[in-house]
This record gives structure tokens, C-alpha cells and sequence, in this order.
């Protein structure tokens, strides 16, 4: 295990998972894409995920070519962007949902060229309320700069582990980790395929083998049942694109929220039955 790693990480991650884990509780880590699909939805439908069951929030940074997500996920980014969204707006809405909700973190999500174009982004972030950050373009080798200068606003820099990623690989970016670790479950596109659990059982082993660092899971997982067979062998399982398409399906902020809230207390009740 690595001696590189935080001995007494702090902050709102590391004590959701603290409390979560002395509870013996599986983690639920929800995903939407913020300002999808208008703005004046986003800051109710977090609210209404936390009151559903979800532990930990997901928040997508729009991004006009995201090449690690599916449909719902692409056509998501693009109703977000046609309706004004920009980083700066989603800090805006972080900073609302703070105003009622000082303990869920809230973690971003996107693509390292949209930070890269705010200047100071780490510092607002952290003003905003920001706890960690999810770079699905940002490779390992090139990640210990961004990571440095979040965690001096004591924000995590989340580390993703794919299927295709080689043992040695394994070893030294889960060395590094902050915050959780996310293991994509499947390869292709978030929302995509079916889930082989038994895989997913035998690569999450192996991580929570290399480090005391929450391992979470994500990519697939589309319902309570599927939450519930993956629960079994993470600290935390990730739903994405099923709910950013109740987003997408909803007539009104009202009924994204009832739905939202609906769809995450099925899946929280799936995990701890």
C-alpha cells in the first residue's frame, strides 16, 4: 500500500465514505450534467437526488466533444451549451446548492479543456464549494500538476482505472489517489453495454488490495439491480446516463426533481437490501 497517500485524509469525501464505511454502507455517486436540460433545472435536481439517497454528486462540466460519454451523455452537453452553460455558470450553481446542503460533495466532471481556459479555476472552485475533480481526458502522466494545485484548495483530483489498465499502471495511479478512485466498468462509452460483474468483482479486488482509497464504479450501471450486484464489491457505485435521460424526459423542474428523487431512492434501496 502506498505511503504516498494522505494517512488522515480530510474533508467532505473522505468523511462521506468514513461515515459511509462504519455504517457498511455502499456509497451512491449520481451523475447530471449541469444546465441539461435547461439551468434553472440543475440546482433543484441535486437537491432531489440528496433527498433520494444519493451520497455523493456527480456534476457535468458541458463540453462540446465528450469522448468518453454515450448518447444521453452527448446529447446532454449539447441542450447545456445551446442554453448558455460555461464553467463559470456551473460554479454559480455549486454555490446555490451550498446554500441549503454544506455536507454532500459535490464533485465536477469534464474535460480538462474547459478548466484550463478559467484562470484562478482551482480557487473558485473551492469558493464555490467545489470537492473534487473528474478529468476524463487528463492522463496520469500528465495529471500531478493539476492535482497539486487542487489539493492546495483542498480539492481531490478523482483517478480513473480502466479495464485496459495494466497492473503497473494500477499501482502507481491508485499510489497517487485522492478522494476515490473511479473504475470504469466496462470499455466503450458511459451507458454502454452490459455489465460482466464477475470481472468487475475481480479488478475491484484487486484495487482495494493497493490502497485504503475508496474504489467507486461507473460506466453501465442503469437501475437498482444493476447498482445492487456491483454494490457488492465497491465502496461506491456511479449512475449516470439513466438519470440524465429522466432529465431529458421531464416536462418540468418539478418533474425532474419528483423523478430524479424517485429513480435514486429505487436504486439506493436496491443497494442496501
Amino acid at each position: 500500500m502506498s505511503q504516498a497517500q494522505d494517512q488522515n485524509p480530510t474533508g467532505r469525501i473522505a468523511d462521506k465514505f468514513v461515515t459511509l464505511r462504519a455504517q457498511e454502507k455502499t456509497a451512491l455517486v449520481t451523475f447530471v450534467t449541469a444546465g441539461d436540460p435547461a439551468p434553472d433545472y440543475t440546482v433543484p435536481a441535486m437537491h432531489a437526488l440528496v433527498s433520494g439517497g444519493a451520497d455523493l454528486l456527480e456534476l457535468g462540466i458541458p463540453f462540446s466533444d465528450p469522448e468518453a460519454d454515450g448518447p444521453a451523455i452527448q446529447a446532454a452537453n449539447q441542450r447545456a451549451l445551446n442554453q448558455g452553460m460555461t464553467l463559470t455558470r456551473v460554479l454559480d450553481m455549486v454555490a446555490e446548492f451550498r446554500r441549503q446542503d454544506d455536507t454532500t460533495p459535490v464533485i465536477l466532471m469534464g474535460y480538462l479543456n474547459s478548466i484550463l481556459a478559467m484562470e484562478n479555476f482551482a480557487q473558485r472552485a473551492s469558493l464555490a464549494g467545489v470537492d473534487g475533480l473528474i478529468m476524463v481526458n487528463l492522463p496520469m502522466e500528465e495529471a500531478e500538476e493539476v492535482r497539486q494545485v487542487l489539493a492546495e484548495q483542498q480539492i481531490d483530483l478523482v483517478s480513473l482505472v480502466a479495464p485496459t489498465t495494466s497492473d503497473q499502471r494500477a499501482q502507481t495511479i491508485t499510489a497517487g489517489a485522492r478522494g476515490f478512485i473511479y473504475y470504469v466498468s466496462l470499455k466503450g462509452s458511459t451507458g454502454s453495454g452490459a455489465l460482466n460483474v464477475d470481472e468487475v468483482a475481480e479488478r475491484t479486488q484487486y484495487l482495494r488490495s493497493l490502497t485504503d482509497v475508496p474504489v467507486c464504479v461507473g460506466f453501465g450501471i442503469k437501475d437498482a439491480q444493476t447498482a445492487a450486484a456491483v454494490s457488492q464489491h465497491a465502496d461506491g457505485v456511479v449512475v449516470g446516463s439513466a438519470l440524465v435521460q429522466l432529465m431529458a424526459d421531464s416536462n418540468s423542474v418539478d418533474d425532474a426533481a419528483t423523478r430524479l428523487q424517485n429513480a435514486t431512492s429505487a436504486i439506493r434501496q436496491g443497494i442496501d437490501a
